[in-house]
Parts: structure tokens; C-alpha cells; sequence
């Protein structure tokens, strides 16, 4: 519970309710953890908010109090789930992530003639509850626990009236959503049999030999998807030839190398323009704009991507 609270903290400490909470830590430690300990979770205690990155999302974020339990959770379920999870899921993992997920996908691409790449339609909004919950009592078979995950889950529904969504915002969704796809990725491999495949949350790509295949492989997965896990490929899935280029993950791949997909250049600069119109009001001083700049900058370069002309343009503009 202790680790719980310092990783809940963490870039938190000026808040109040952070300090409130540490004021009795030992207390409130032991009062969460013998919540957890017989299932009794008094949750559901969100701040709504939205972000537009690129696109409108609805942010539920937990109280500080409930971020310790997800992450008293998580510690200790998190290893668990990561181990069940295939060699080829890069979110919400250690040592995985963007740049690995984006690396991974340059060498399928030189591999293999064609990809297909598919997302999910409104993913965190479409999940099923009880099928969640379904699946996770397959790896985990304490009742205490199950119960915890089914207090978290079902005090959240995108659709009031219906057991369906998990919140965007809280660690347990986080590691939910990851695990809830692991099925399509456990069908994609070992029914399926595809070699060459990456998923980072509910981005996906399938590298094959020829287009037919792809398409094939398709119809089974959007299949499987609605019967399975009732959910829904967004309308347009793509299929094209590697020599192209994929955009994932704000890159767009080729077999040689790796640069910004065009969203990521459009939101960039827009970023960039954003920060030097604060920073002309007096918002935020000179070393802000630098600290928030580079990290932006950093983005860009990251995953080996190659945009230095790009950068270098936006900069000096």
C-alpha cells in the first residue's frame, strides 16, 4: 500500500488532496487496505474532463484516494496480466511503448509485401463489463479480487442504463483495455497463425504475402471482434503494400526509414504556435516555453524518426 501511494503521488505532491491524504497516511493506508482485503471499495468518485489530441476525448480521472487502490491493484496484478499478454503488445508494458512498437513494425515491413491496419470504434466506450469481467476471472480466480474488479468496472457506463465502457483516465482501465484486446491478439495468433503482427492499444497492423490473404484474415477478425468481445472495426480498415508506408502511432513506416506521418506535423506546429502565443501573453516565461517545446520536439524524434528538415523549418520560423 505504501509503494501504491508513492507511485500514486508521483508528480502530485503539491496538490491538496495529496497532502491531505499523506497527512494520516498510515491510517488511510490501512483503512484502503482492509478494503481490499474483503472487497468493500467505496469508488467511483470522478472528475470529467476533455482533452483534444488530436481528437475529442472524455477524460474521467479517479480521486486521489482511488488512484492508491488502482494502483495497489495494478502492483500487483499488473505483472500478471503482462505475463499472460503476447510477445507483440506494446502498451501499458515495461520495456515495450511507442518507440519499440514503431521499430517492431519497420521490420515486419521490410518482411512482408503487405500490411492491413485496423483500429477499434470507440474502443474504451464499446467493452463489454461482464465479458471484461468474464475474462479476467479466467486468470484470476480469487473471489475477493474479482469482486474489487467488478466494483471498479461497474461504477463507470459510457451508455447510462447499459453495463458497457470503462473510464479513459485510471490506471485499472488502462490495464483492462490491454487485456481485454489480448484476446484478439492470442486469436490473431494462434488461430489465425499470423506471423507478422504489432498492437499498441487498440492500433493494430497484420503484415501477409499477398492482398487476398489480408482480407481474409480480416472478415475472421471482425467476425471474431463482434462474436467474441462485441466490438467493431471502425468502417475503414486499410490494406495496402508496405512500400507505401503505414502511419502508426503518429509515424509513418517505410522500409528504410521512419518520419512524421502528417497529423503528427499538422499537430506540432499547431502545438509550437500555441506555446509561442502563451508565452507572448506573459502565461508561461522564456525557460517554459523552451521545457515544453522540447518535449514536443522530442516526439518527433523519437522512434528513430527522420524529420530533421522538418524540425529544423518549424523551429527557425
Amino acid at each position: 500500500m505504501r509503494i501504491a501511494f508513492w507511485r500514486a503521488k508521483k508528480g502530485k505532491s503539491h496538490r491538496l488532496d495529496v497532502q491531505a491524504f499523506a497527512s494520516n497516511l498510515d491510517g488511510n493506508l490501512n483503512r484502503l487496505g482492509a478494503s481490499l482485503r474483503v472487497g468493500d471499495l467505496n469508488v467511483g468518485k470522478y472528475e470529467q474532463f476533455k482533452i483534444f489530441d488530436p481528437k475529442e476525448r472524455l477524460i474521467t480521472a479517479p480521486c486521489f484516494e482511488e488512484r492508491v487502490l488502482h494502483h495497489a491493484i495494478i502492483n500487483i496484478c499488473g505483472p500478471i496480466i503482462d505475463r499472460w499478454m503476447i510477445f507483440d503488445t506494446y502498451a501499458c508494458r515495461q520495456g515495450k511503448g511507442r518507440e519499440a512498437a514503431v521499430k517492431r513494425a519497420q521490420e515486419f515491413s521490410k518482411q512482408n509485401p503487405w500490411f492491413l491496419k485496423l483500429d477499434i470504434r470507440k474502443y474504451f466506450d464499446s467493452i463489454a463489463q461482464d465479458v471484461l469481467l468474464g475474462k479476467l476471472s479466467r486468470l484470476f480466480k480469487d473471489p475477493i479480487l474479482h469482486n474489487c474488479f467488478g466494483v471498479i468496472v461497474k461504477t463507470y457506463s459510457s451508455t447510462p442504463g447499459m453495463q458497457i465502457g470503462i473510464p479513459i483516465g485510471s490506471l485499472t482501465s488502462q490495464y483492462f483495455a490491454n487485456f481485454y484486446l489480448g484476446w484478439l491478439d492470442r486469436f490473431v495468433k494462434e488461430s489465425l497463425r499470423v506471423k507478422a503482427y504489432v498492437r499498441y492499444m487498440d492500433d493494430m497492423i497484420l503484415w501477409g504475402e499477398s492482398h487476398a490473404q489480408l482480407v481474409q484474415w480480416l472478415n475472421e477478425i471482425r467476425n471474431y471482434l463482434a462474436n467474441d468481445l462485441q466490438l467493431e472495426l471502425r468502417a475503414t480498415p486499410f490494406v495496402n503494400k508496405s512500400t507505401k508506408g503505414v502511419d502508426f502511432l503518429g509515424a509513418r513506416i517505410f522500409k528504410s526509414h521512419v518520419t512524421l506521418n502528417r497529423s503528427s506535423r499538422v499537430r506540432l506546429r499547431n502545438g509550437i504556435l500555441m506555446l509561442e502565443k502563451v508565452a507572448a501573453t506573459g502565461e508561461i516565461n522564456e525557460n517554459e516555453l523552451q521545457q515544453r517545446s522540447t518535449a514536443m520536439i522530442a516526439f518527433a524524434t523519437s522512434g528513430r524518426t527522420k524529420s530533421w528538415r522538418y524540425r529544423s523549418n518549424l523551429i527557425s520560423s
